[in-house]
Protein backbone atom coordinates (compact mmCIF):
# COMPACT_ATOMS: atom_id res chain seq x y z
CA UNK A 1 0.00 0.00 0.00
CA UNK A 2 1.44 3.56 -0.86
CA UNK A 3 0.78 5.27 2.19
CA UNK A 4 2.32 9.38 2.13
CA UNK A 5 3.28 10.31 5.99
CA UNK A 6 2.98 13.85 6.94
CA UNK A 7 5.29 16.09 8.53
CA UNK A 8 4.03 16.10 12.27
CA UNK A 9 3.90 12.17 11.69
CA UNK A 10 7.55 11.95 10.86
CA UNK A 11 8.53 14.45 13.62
CA UNK A 12 7.13 12.74 16.27
CA UNK A 13 8.33 9.37 14.82
CA UNK A 14 12.01 10.91 15.59
CA UNK A 15 11.83 13.27 18.70
CA UNK A 16 9.91 10.66 20.84
CA UNK A 17 8.95 6.86 21.55
CA UNK A 18 6.01 5.55 20.89
CA UNK A 19 2.91 5.43 18.29
CA UNK A 20 4.55 7.31 15.43
CA UNK A 21 7.53 5.97 15.27
CA UNK A 22 5.75 1.94 15.40
CA UNK A 23 3.69 3.87 12.35
CA UNK A 24 6.83 4.53 10.64
CA UNK A 25 8.70 1.33 11.18
CA UNK A 26 5.70 -0.17 9.73
CA UNK A 27 5.35 1.62 6.73
CA UNK A 28 8.97 1.23 5.79
CA UNK A 29 8.63 -2.63 6.59
CA UNK A 30 5.61 -3.43 4.98
CA UNK A 31 4.40 -0.24 2.90
CA UNK A 32 5.56 1.44 0.11
CA UNK A 33 6.11 5.13 2.08
CA UNK A 34 5.69 8.54 -0.20
CA UNK A 35 6.85 12.09 1.32
CA UNK A 36 7.10 15.41 -0.41
CA UNK A 37 9.69 17.79 -1.16
CA UNK A 38 8.33 20.03 0.66
CA UNK A 39 7.37 17.75 3.84
CA UNK A 40 11.09 16.85 3.38
CA UNK A 41 12.46 20.57 4.20
CA UNK A 42 9.56 20.99 6.92
CA UNK A 43 11.09 17.56 8.94
CA UNK A 44 14.53 19.36 8.51
CA UNK A 45 13.02 22.85 9.40
CA UNK A 46 11.08 22.02 12.24
CA UNK A 47 13.77 19.13 13.59
CA UNK A 48 16.31 21.30 13.79
CA UNK A 49 14.51 24.84 15.24
CA UNK A 50 11.27 23.90 17.11
CA UNK A 51 13.34 20.67 18.68
CA UNK A 52 16.66 21.36 18.62
CA UNK A 53 18.20 18.32 17.04
CA UNK A 54 21.81 19.04 15.94
CA UNK A 55 22.46 19.18 11.89
CA UNK A 56 23.87 15.89 11.51
CA UNK A 57 20.81 13.79 12.98
CA UNK A 58 18.53 15.48 11.00
CA UNK A 59 20.50 15.43 7.83
CA UNK A 60 20.82 11.40 8.24
CA UNK A 61 17.19 10.91 9.19
CA UNK A 62 16.38 13.46 5.69
CA UNK A 63 18.75 11.30 3.51
CA UNK A 64 17.09 8.31 5.50
CA UNK A 65 13.39 9.21 3.84
CA UNK A 66 15.28 9.94 0.69
CA UNK A 67 16.73 6.57 0.23
CA UNK A 68 13.51 4.78 0.85
CA UNK A 69 10.29 7.35 0.00
CA UNK A 70 9.24 7.73 -3.24
CA UNK A 71 9.31 11.71 -3.32
CA UNK A 72 6.19 13.22 -5.06
CA UNK A 73 6.36 15.96 -7.74
CA UNK A 74 4.68 19.04 -7.16
CA UNK A 75 1.07 18.86 -8.00
CA UNK A 76 -2.23 21.04 -8.27
CA UNK A 77 -3.87 22.14 -5.64
CA UNK A 78 -6.88 19.92 -4.80
CA UNK A 79 -10.47 21.68 -4.41
CA UNK A 80 -10.59 21.64 -0.73
CA UNK A 81 -11.32 24.30 2.45
CA UNK A 82 -8.26 24.36 4.60
CA UNK A 83 -7.52 26.83 7.43
CA UNK A 84 -3.69 26.47 6.48
CA UNK A 85 -3.16 26.90 2.85
CA UNK A 86 0.16 25.87 3.14
CA UNK A 87 -1.40 21.96 3.73
CA UNK A 88 -2.89 22.12 0.09
CA UNK A 89 0.39 21.37 -1.77
CA UNK A 90 1.89 18.55 0.27
CA UNK A 91 -2.51 17.36 0.17
CA UNK A 92 -1.43 17.65 -3.86
CA UNK A 93 1.76 15.78 -4.00
CA UNK A 94 -0.19 12.94 -1.97
CA UNK A 95 -2.81 12.76 -4.76
CA UNK A 96 -0.96 13.17 -7.33
CA UNK A 97 1.58 10.20 -5.85
CA UNK A 98 -1.44 7.77 -5.92
CA UNK A 99 -1.17 7.16 -2.41
CA UNK A 100 -4.01 5.45 -1.01
CA UNK A 101 -3.43 6.57 2.86
CA UNK A 102 -2.65 10.13 3.96
CA UNK A 103 -1.26 9.42 7.52
CA UNK A 104 -1.47 13.02 9.49
CA UNK A 105 -1.70 13.86 12.89
CA UNK A 106 -3.58 17.46 11.72
CA UNK A 107 -6.97 17.03 12.70
CA UNK A 108 -8.70 19.26 9.94
CA UNK A 109 -7.00 17.32 7.62
CA UNK A 110 -8.06 13.80 9.40
CA UNK A 111 -11.70 15.53 9.24
CA UNK A 112 -11.54 15.45 5.64
CA UNK A 113 -11.93 10.95 5.56
CA UNK A 114 -11.05 10.76 1.39
CA UNK A 115 -10.20 13.60 -0.87
CA UNK A 116 -10.27 12.18 -4.37
CA UNK A 117 -10.27 8.53 -3.44
CA UNK A 118 -7.35 8.48 -0.39
CA UNK A 119 -8.27 7.88 3.23
CA UNK A 120 -6.84 10.45 5.33
CA UNK A 121 -5.98 8.82 8.73
CA UNK A 122 -4.97 9.81 12.05
CA UNK A 123 -1.54 7.70 13.12
CA UNK A 124 -4.02 6.24 15.47
CA UNK A 125 -6.53 5.00 12.80
CA UNK A 126 -3.63 3.36 10.38
CA UNK A 127 -2.27 1.39 13.61
CA UNK A 128 -5.63 0.48 13.91
CA UNK A 129 -6.04 -0.75 10.50
CA UNK A 130 -3.05 -2.40 10.44
CA UNK A 131 -3.53 -4.27 14.00
CA UNK A 132 -7.36 -5.27 12.07
CA UNK A 133 -6.05 -6.85 9.54
CA UNK A 134 -3.41 -8.67 10.76
CA UNK A 135 -5.69 -10.34 13.25
CA UNK A 136 -8.35 -11.18 10.40
CA UNK A 137 -4.99 -12.95 8.82
CA UNK A 138 -4.34 -14.59 12.47
CA UNK A 139 -1.01 -12.89 12.90
CA UNK A 140 -1.91 -10.99 15.96
CA UNK A 141 1.00 -10.02 18.05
Amino acid sequence: MKVFVDTNVLVAAVATRGLCADVLRAVLASHELVVSQQVLDEVRRVLRLKIGVSPGPVSDFVRLLQQEADVAPAARLPDVELSDRDDLPILGAAIAARAEVFVTGDRELVELGNVEGMRVLSPRQFWEGLKSRRQRRGGDR
